[in-house]
């Protein structure tokens, strides 16, 4: 469910740019061709896999509640799946319960990482030079992964991304060109709904039903 080659450089970025005593995010989930790709920020300390002590699954969002819900709504995530992790403390997400749900997540044709892997402390803002830092380790992480689609979550994720200034209030509902190696993938940009962002919950999740068609 992960692409461990990049895991090193990743980790030492973290040393670099991320708090003391936390550790890299990955990204996780179909890593052969999934029908999309999700690109968020970068992940907080409030995911418990940031740990030190967490030996399982190091993937976006453990042991968190809002962003399972954007998926659920989506239809990537099962009903059943979402109950248990609303049910669920942080720290009763444990090894084997983060298996299943990115194990679901596969199983849709999804893929779930962030631009940057750099866990912080806090949701405070990162610079674009901190992000600039991973954008080639992304564009090898999107390569191989091949998806079918991509979605970049915000302003900035989008902007960095595509290499040119994104708002997404004028780009909703309309896809973008990105080139790898020669490869094209079709980009869809729409609000990042977490933190002050919840209140755009409703417009992500009707954009990301149009991109997901």
């Amino acid at each position: 469910m992960q692409i461990d080659r990049l895991h090193k450089e990743f980790d030492r970025l973290q040393q670099k740019h991320g708090s003391p005593g936390l550790t890299s995010i990955y990204g996780a989930g179909c890593i052969a061709g999934p029908k999309v790709c999700f690109v968020f920020m970068n992940p907080t300390g409030k995911n418990v896999a940031s740990a030190k002590t967490w030996r399982g699954l190091k993937a976006p969002w453990i042991g968190t509640k809002n962003t399972w819900i954007l998926f659920n709504s989506v239809g990537v995530l099962s009903d059943g799946t979402l109950q248990e992790i609303l049910s669920k403390r942080p720290e009763n997400w444990d090894y084997e319960f983060a298996d299943k749900v990115y194990a679901e997540l596969a199983k849709n044709k999804i893929y779930v990482t962030n631009l940057g892997k750099c866990t912080k402390s806090d949701a405070s803002h990162v610079p674009d030079s901190v992000f600039k830092d991973y954008l080639e380790l992304l564009e090898q992480e999107i390569v191989q992964v091949n998806p079918e689609k991509i979605i970049a979550f915000g302003n900035q994720v989008s902007s960095l991304l595509l290499g040119k200034p994104c708002r997404v209030s004028e780009m909703r509902k309309k896809s973008e060109v990105k080139i790898i190696n020669g490869k094209k993938f079709k980009v869809f940009t729409v609000y990042y709904p977490v933190g002050q962002g919840m209140r755009n919950l409703p417009a992500a999740i009707e954009d990301i039903k149009f991109a997901i068609g």
